[in-house]
Formats: structure tokens, C-alpha cells, sequence
């Protein structure tokens, strides 16, 4: 049986909220000031960049995303595709352009992608709709090393990614690694919690749409691509529980991951310092990106 059925409803209700566990402020305040963190971060971002926004990847509405493009472009740019998080109903491309100013100093392109919320889209269409937003890119930019970004539900998103079977979309991404931050890679506990009101989903289609279920038929990534999996400090007990076994998970798999335990920081802000030049988890993304 697994450990968090054993959880009463109140318990895992707790754990799989996350504005319930900041060290720095109360639920409502730190989702507010999460908000316009990434609001400031994303018009600095706009400031430093060239930018295309609203760029039509598919026919939907929501199915578009905003391209930064740096000053001075390299020969070989790599270029990082970032998923936001909001339990997939919340946030937007909007406020994810937060980590583009050490990003494109660097020559790196930018990409934050939209998607459809719930409950206006199920999770298979959201996972759709993000496997199509990269295929077209890499359609976009064919010379380019690719790069994932995701955070809390866009980590799980970012996962997903990872696991596609790229053989229906006609490309083959060259994807060179990954940073999931504080991610979700089971979404079995998600259903029966109030964060499910809006997905509808069955225990079916969590299973489809978990990560933590297709570690090892991620054939179509190279072994060497590196993965690294964070999560915070004052994440809860149940997401670093999930970041720690998806880590070992395709550890074992034999991928190239690692783990990132960002102290002194809690389910928000380990995504908010991008902004950041020297924060650690900037700095393992400017490696990465130049480990060609």
C-alpha cells in the first residue's frame, strides 16, 4: 500500500499545499507575493530581451507562447523551454519570463510556454499541448540544444516531456537536460485532494499522465543529457518525498541526474531568485546550458 494512502484526507490535503509550509509567510501572503515577484522578474525579463510574444504554437487560444531572444545571439544558441506551475490552473507564460535576464546575457533563447488550465482542459490535453509547444519550437529553432524548465506542476509537465514518444510528432527534440523544480512525478495522491476539483481526474488518468511511470521507456533522451531534480527546504515532507524518488527513479535508470536541496528556501521563492545571476539553482542552469 502506498505510504500516503495510509494519510487521512486533512493530512494529505496539508501536504499537497504548498503555501501551508513557507518559513517566511502565511498561505495567502506568499502566493500573493509569489505573484508579483514573478511579475517584476518577468518585465525585467521583456526589458533585456528581443521579444516575440503570443507566438501561435496550435489552434487553441491558450496555445501560445513568448520567445526572448538575447541582444547579441550566438552562432550555437541553446535555447531553455520553461512550463509554470500553478497546479495546472493557475499563472500564466505572463509571469514566466522571470529567469530571462542571466539567461539571454548568456546568449541563451528563452521560451515560456502557455497552456490550457483546468477546468476549462484535462491533464491529457495539458500534456498534449505541451509535447506539441516543444515539437513546434524545435520545428522553430532546428539547430538549436534544448534545454527544459519547469516548476511545481510545470516540473511535472517538464517530466512528461522527457518520457514523449517523439516518433508521433515527426521531430526528435535534441534535448540536453533538464532542471524540474519542486516537482509533482506521482499525480496518484493528487486525486484525492481539493486540487483535483478542477482536473476531474480518475485514478486512470493519473497513472497515464505520472512521470514516476515511464522512467524507463524515456528511450527517446540520450543517457547523457543531464537531469537535475531540486526541491526546497521548506518544500513539504510529500514533495521532497516525490523529487527525491523520481530522482532516484531515473538515477537508476541510468540517466545523468542529480539532486538539488535548496536550503533556506521554500516551495516559491527556489523559483523566483532566477532572476538572480549568482543563485544556485542559476548557476547549475548557465552550466548546463554551456556543457555542450
Amino acid at each position: 500500500m502506498s505510504h500516503w494512502k495510509k494519510m487521512d484526507k486533512e493530512e494529505l490535503e496539508k501536504q499537497y499545499s504548498p503555501s501551508c509550509w513557507s518559513h517566511r509567510m502565511g498561505r495567502s501572503a506568499v502566493i500573493e507575493s509569489h505573484i508579483k515577484e514573478l511579475t517584476k522578474g518577468t518585465l525585467k525579463g521583456r526589458k533585456e530581451a528581443h521579444t516575440k510574444l503570443d507566438e501561435a504554437y496550435g489552434q487553441e487560444d491558450c496555445e501560445k507562447l513568448d520567445i526572448y531572444l538575447p541582444p547579441n545571439p550566438t552562432t550555437a544558441p541553446a535555447l531553455l523551454i520553461y512550463f509554470h506551475g500553478g497546479y495546472w490552473q493557475m499563472l500564466s507564460k505572463e509571469l514566466s519570463g522571470f529567469m530571462v535576464p542571466p539567461l539571454v546575457r548568456a546568449g541563451v533563447i528563452v521560451v515560456a510556454v502557455d497552456y490550457v488550465l483546468a477546468p476549462k482542459g484535462n491533464m491529457d490535453l495539458i500534456v498534449s499541448q505541451v509535447r506539441h509547444s516543444v515539437a513546434y519550437i524545435v520545428q522553430q529553432y532546428s539547430a538549436v540544444s534544448v534545454y527544459i524548465c519547469g516548476h511545481s506542476a510545470g516540473a511535472h509537465l517538464g517530466a512528461m516531456v522527457l518520457c514523449t514518444d517523439w516518433a508521433e510528432y515527426s521531430v526528435t527534440p535534441d534535448i540536453k537536460g533538464a532542471l524540474l523544480v519542486s516537482g509533482i512525478y506521482n499525480l496518484c495522491p493528487i486525486v484525492y485532494t481539493s486540487v483535483n476539483d478542477a482536473l476531474q481526474m480518475t485514478e486512470d488518468d493519473a497513472v497515464r499522465n505520472s512521470p514516476m511511470e515511464f522512467v524507463n521507456t524515456m528511450n527517446g533522451l540520450d543517457r547523457n543529457s543531464e537531469i537535475v531534480v531540486a526541491v526546497a527546504q521548506y518544500d513539504s515532507n510529500e514533495f521532497r518525498k516525490q523529487s527525491q524518488e523520481y530522482y532516484q527513479a531515473i538515477k537508476a535508470a541510468g540517466f545523468n541526474a542529480s539532486f538539488q536541496d535548496i536550503s533556506n528556501s521554500d516551495h516559491f521563492d527556489i523559483i523566483e531568485k532566477l532572476v538572480e545571476e549568482n543563485y544556485i539553482l542559476t548557476q547549475v542552469l548557465l552550466k548546463m546550458v554551456s556543457r555542450k
